[in-house]
């Protein structure tokens, strides 16, 4: 007899679940658990939803580095 922790390594890995909603994955449509989650997943991306928050830039800093850099004319 097997115990529970050979049974869970002998048994296929679990996906993760979906991303959207938490279900289980699908085969037919990993990582999501339906097409509607996908097309939910995707009008996020079309929308901006998913956006890596920056740092704005101060312009200030980067202007001046360019006028000294710039030549002199006489």
């Amino acid at each position: 007899m097997q115990s529970k922790a050979h049974e869970k390594h002998d048994s296929a890995p679990q996906s993760r679940p979906c991303p959207i909603c938490g279900k289980p994955a699908s085969a037919a449509d990993r990582p999501f658990c339906s097409a509607r989650c996908a097309d939910v997943d995707l009008h996020r991306w079309l929308k901006g939803a998913y956006a890596l928050p920056a740092k704005p830039e101060d312009d200030d800093a980067d202007d001046s580095g360019l006028r000294d850099a710039s030549p002199e004319q006489d």
